[in-house]
């Protein structure tokens, strides 16, 4: 007998752990990270890039799905 049930985890934008937009929260959340280390490096990041990582986090927030379970 199998068991089909799905386990896959799920990238969402988070509606709990928020500052923005809920994309760093959703992908901490994701990535089994704390949020406030990935804000920090995303900052760094967009820092360090010129602006390019910011490019990217506001495709991600267009992109990335609300999270709609609470």
């Amino acid at each position: 007998m199998t068991n089909n049930v799905s386990t896959a985890k799920k990238l969402y934008r988070s509606t709990s752990d928020r500052m923005i937009s809920g994309v760093c929260g959703g992908w901490a959340e994701y990535l089994g990270v704390d949020p406030a280390i990935l804000r920090i490096a995303t900052v760094a990041a967009t820092v360090f890039s010129g602006g390019a990582v910011a490019l990217v986090y506001a495709a991600c927030w267009l992109i990335t799905p609300e999270d709609t379970a609470e």
